[in-house]
Formats: structure tokens, C-alpha cells, sequence
């Protein structure tokens, strides 16, 4: 499918006039992740926003890790975030930086708005600086080490950065005004004391720049252009602007511009929560295909030109919403429509016995690899006396509008011959074990000679040749639309979320399968080979369903023709 267009959203309405006015010859945009977790979908429309703007105007984008915190962020993640960058499609052409090459000179910075009195060290502790930050409607409270010199603060800071103090004991904090609108301008922390082995220089720094300090200036050093943030670093905008006036900076400075995250219904984007299932084991791994991470979207099967589209489709706006899963859906449902060749499978095997088709005998039947591919060609499955079909395409009793097999009704077996059932038998356990049926010998190719219309038609799997499979049904993690607005968000975990289905039958062409290719059940869906799968041992994860939900609700949201 081609890719989405992007609309001149405000976003690049800025860009734009920015380039026109000569404010800036050539735009430079960065995609700034913390490597404490993997990215995923949330991020991949910011990923999408920052490399399209960069690539529409003929500009650059960096990539940067933001590796600030060493208590979460480890070498595994940045590993990964850069595998499901390029997987995405994205090329940071060798601009790959790290907040942690600016060390020194974000530390230089720090002492210089030491020395111009724009900074002091507090002792004061976590729990009480958080106390006397005031409220919405009430000034803060000034720090009684507020009235240090610039240089009884400048010792302390370096001897916080030679080591001499335990963590906690002191942080270098902004002096602003704690009687400021604006929370984040009351004395923010600049740095704290940290005894962590960072996974870039070990333990050579104690001390460890906060993102509000560490991320504007990176910005600076790096000539960014426009700085795109997600809407919750709004309020943090006027301090990244006051750090960078209060040093000598060469003009033009970065421009911080927020817009709407990315929320998808039944899903948590918050990296502390995807972490939470992972390390309580309520997902196998950060990969898990039931997680919104790319790296879980990639197994399941999902594309990067489906994700990008949907990207391209969301837009950058400034109002937060919650985007419908089945939009993600019906992006990859209609990539996978045109590309992914058919094949067929039974997911919960029913036995069929053809009584008057010869016991020892076997054909080739001729399917289509994709109706919409005239390229894709054919191919042939084997067909015997007995088939596995469907246990749901069977009823004793059918009701009204059940058009497959029930006891003397005729359907069609896909590509095959039509079937007339004269009977079934049961297990010992009462279950229906068996279904007996005649086939007309004439009807090769599943058309009757005489012309006789039979509206019902099930896809089969030879039971001499079938290939068993392990198939895993996905599906939502969350019962809840919005789960963070749930009173528990672990009670809103579905319990269905995963369905494991032991014992499936394949035709035989998926022996040659291997992790990655995509493909649709007919009749079941998309499904694709998972990365747990070995010769003789296939296991398959469904992608997606095959109804749309969203092409109904676009279709009726569509403006009707005057």
C-alpha cells in the first residue's frame, strides 16, 4: 500500500514559516528516547514526526539517547530501540549521539549559572523540597540554603562531582522563584547525587543531570531547530526556555513545540507500566505479541509501512484523544489483504471421513495464493478420504441461517468437491468425533456439472498430510477502553488476552514457514510465523482478525453525497 501523504498539521505549519522567513536555512529535529525500555507505538508517532519533518524540508534528524538516569537505563535497550528505529524504516545517518558525551560540558554550564547566581547546592531532602513547593494557588517555600555565595556553591558542587557525598545528601538546584505560576520554575533540581555504574562511563560521574537541565542544552549543542515534545512537556517549555537564556548561546536557540501523545484504546503507552508487566510476568518479555511495543507488533506481524500510515493518519494535533484500536487494525488487515498468500488451516480439528472416496487415494488440488495478487499463482494441496475441517463448521442441529455442514446438507469444500453429510459419531466422552459424507465426483473444482448453487463452503486440511501447529490467538490486554481511567489496572487485564491453541493442522506448504512470514488462515485470519517456531515445530500468532470493525465506523462517519 502506498504511504499516507501527511497533512500540513500545525506542527509543520511552523516548520514552514520558520524556513521562509530565513529563521533557520536547513531544519534539524532529533528523536530523543531514554533507554530504560523498549519503544513502542506511542513513540512511533513521534519517531514518525520528527524523521518526516527533518526528510519533507530537506533537513536532519539526530537520534539521541536521553541516558540521564543509570538506575533504569541499560545497554540492552539501547540495542533494541535502535533495531525497531531501523526496522521502522528510519536512518539517523551516523548521527547517533548520547546525553552522556555532553557530560562535561552540561557540568561546565551548571557551574557557570553557579557563578551568575542562577544556582545553588540544597541539602535539603527529596521528601522536603517536594513540601515546600507550594501549590496551584499558594507560593513555595524559599530553602534556607538558598543564600549560599556562588562560591561556597561552587565548592559543593564539586565536591559533589569528586564523590565526597552520600546520595541524597545534596542536589543542585535552579534559583528561579518559588513564588512563580509556573511549578516547574520553583528552584527546579539541576542534578543529583547518584552511586549507579552508568552503562556508558561506568562510575566516573556521582552526579547525574535531570532531563529538564540535560535536554535543552543538548539541543543547543547539537544546533536542533525545533525541539518536538509529547503534550506533558508543555508545562516544563518555560524552563527550557530560562536555562537557555541564562547562558551565552549562540542565536537562533531550539523551539520547544508540544503536541497530543499518542493514546490507543485498550492499551498503556507508560513505559513504567509495560515494564510492570514485564518483570511481573504478566506478558513472555518486552516482545510479547499481546504488547503495544514495535518490538511485540513486529512479532505479531505487523508491518513498518501499516504502522507509519497510521502514524501519517493520526497527524500531530495539540488535543488529546484516544485513537481506536481497530484503526491500528485496519491499517495492517489492509496491507496484509493485498500481500500475505493464503493458505489453509484448522484450528479446532473435527475429523471427516468422505465414505465413497477411494481409501488409498490422493489428488492435487489447485488454490489461489492470493486473490488479489494475480502474480502470487497457485498452488496445490494434497486431498484424501479424510480431511480435517472446522468443529464449528458443523452443527447436529442448525439453526436458522447456518449455511455449513449439518446432517444431510451439501456444502463445498474450498477448491475441492461438494460434500452431502449422511452422518456423524461421538466420543466416549459424548462429543462429536466423526462426521460421515459422500462427495459427487463430478463437482471437482467445487462447481456442480448440473449447475445446482450450494451456498456454503469450508476450508479442510488432508489428515494424512496436515502438519501440526501451535497457533496463539491474541488478542487486547486490557478489558477497559482507557485502562489508567480503571480504579486497578491490573484487575483490568483480560484474562483472554492470550489463548493457547496446543494441537492445529496446516496444509503441508507451511513446513517450509520460517519466523517472520506473514500469512492468512482463510476464513481465520492473518497469522505470522513466530520466532518460537523450528523445523517440525510450527507455531503460529494471529496478526489480526478478518472483519473490520473500523471500515464500518469510517464508512458511517464518511460525509453522504449531496
Amino acid at each position: 500500500m502506498a504511504e499516507a501523504t501527511a497533512p500540513l498539521d500545525f506542527i509543520r505549519q511552523i516548520v514552514q514559516a520558520d524556513l521562509a522567513s530565513g529563521k533557520h536555512r536547513q531544519v534539524v529535529t532529533r528523536w530523543p528516547p531514554e533507554p530504560n525500555g523498549y519503544l513502542h507505538i506511542g513513540h512511533a508517532k513521534a519517531i514518525c514526526l520528527n524523521f518526516g519533518i527533518a526528510e519533507e524540508t530537506g533537513g536532519r534528524c539526530n537520534l539521541r539517547f536521553d541516558d540521564t538516569n543509570p538506575v533504569s537505563e541499560s545497554a540492552e535497550f539501547v540495542k533494541a530501540q535502535e533495531e525497531d528505529l531501523r526496522w521502522l524504516g528510519f536512518d539517523w545517518g551516523g548521527r547517533r549521539y548520547f546525553a552522556s558525551d555532553y557530560f562535561e560540558q552540561l557540568y561546565q554550564w551548571a557551574c557557570e549559572l553557579i557563578r551568575r547566581g542562577h544556582a545553588f547546592v540544597c541539602d535539603l531532602t527529596p521528601a522536603e523540597i517536594e513540601a515546600r513547593r507550594g501549590g496551584l494557588t499558594e507560593p513555595g517555600e524559599e530553602s534556607p540554603y538558598r543564600g549560599r555565595s556562588a562560591e561556597e556553591n561552587l565548592d559543593l558542587f564539586q565536591r559533589m562531582r569528586a564523590g565526597e557525598f552520600e546520595p541524597g545528601a545534596r542536589v543542585l538546584r535552579g534559583k528561579i522563584d518559588m513564588a512563580s505560576a509556573v511549578l516547574t520554575l520553583r528552584d527546579p533540581v539541576f542534578y543529583r547525587i547518584l552511586n549507579e555504574s552508568h552503562h556508558r562511563t561506568g562510575k566516573q560521574w556521582p552526579i547525574y543531570p535531570l532531563y529538564d537541565f540535560a535536554h535543552c542544552l543538548s539541543d543547543a549543542i547539537e544546533g536542533i531547530t525545533h525541539s518536538l515534545c509529547s503534550a506533558e512537556f508543555a508545562g516544563h517549555r518555560p524552563l527550557y526556555e530560562w536555562i537557555l537564556e541564562n547562558l551565552e548561546l549562540p542565536e537562533p536557540r531550539p523551539r520547544q513545540i508540544e503536541f497530543s501523545r499518542l493514546n490507543l484504546s485498550h492499551t498503556v503507552m507508560q513505559k513504567r507500566w509495560l515494564r510492570r508487566l514485564v518483570e511481573e510476568q504478566r506478558v513472555r518479555g518486552w516482545d510479547d505479541p499481546r504488547m503495544p511495543t514495535l518490538a511485540g507488533l513486529r512479532r505479531r506481524g505487523y508491518t513498518p509501512g501499516a504502522i507509519r500510515r497510521f502514524c501519517a493518519g493520526v497527524g500531530a494535533t495539540r488535543r488529546d484523544n484516544t485513537i481506536e484500536l481497530a484503526r491500528l487494525e485496519h491499517e495492517i488487515r489492509g496491507e496484509l489483504n493485498l500481500c500475505a498468500p493464503r493458505r489453509m488451516g484448522v484450528l479446532n480439528p473435527l475429523r471427516l471421513v468422505i465414505e465413497n472416496y477411494p481409501e488409498d487415494a490422493t489428488e492435487e488440488v489447485a488454490l489461489q495464493n492470493n486473490p488479489e495478487d494475480e502474480a502470487a499463482g497457485l498452488r496445490n494441496a494434497p486431498f484424501g478420504r479424510e480431511l480435517w475441517i472446522e468443529r464449528g463448521d458443523f452443527m447436529e442441529e442448525p439453526p436458522r441461517k447456518f449455511f455449513r455442514m449439518a446432517p444431510g446438507r451439501e456444502v463445498r469444500l474450498r477448491s475441492a468437491y461438494l460434500v452431502t453429510c449422511t452422518g456423524f459419531e461421538r466420543g466416549a466422552d459424548g462429543e462429536i468425533a466423526l462426521v460421515r459424507c459422500r462427495y459427487d465426483p463430478q463437482s471437482r473444482g467445487g462447481q456442480a456439472a448440473d449447475g445446482r448453487k450450494v451456498r456454503g463452503a469450508l476450508h479442510w486440511v488432508s489428515a494424512r498430510h496436515a502438519i501440526p501447529a501451535e497457533v496463539r490467538l491474541t488478542g487486547p490486554l486490557f478489558r477497559d477502553a482507557e485502562p489508567l481511567k480503571a480504579p486497578d489496572l491490573s484487575a483490568s487485564l483480560a484474562e483472554d488476552s492470550l489463548r493457547v491453541l496446543p494441537r492445529c493442522w496446516m496444509e503441508p506448504e507451511l513446513a517450509q514457514a520460517r519466523p517472520g512470514e506473514r500469512l492468512q488462515l482463510e476464513r481465520l485470519g492473518y497469522f505470522c510465523v513466530d520466532a518460537d517456531s523450528r523445523p517440525g515445530a510450527l507455531v503460529l500468532v494471529r496478526t489480526v482478525t478478518l472483519r473490520d470493525t473500523w471500515a464500518k465506523i469510517a464508512a458511517r462517519q464518511a460525509p453522504r453525497p449531496r
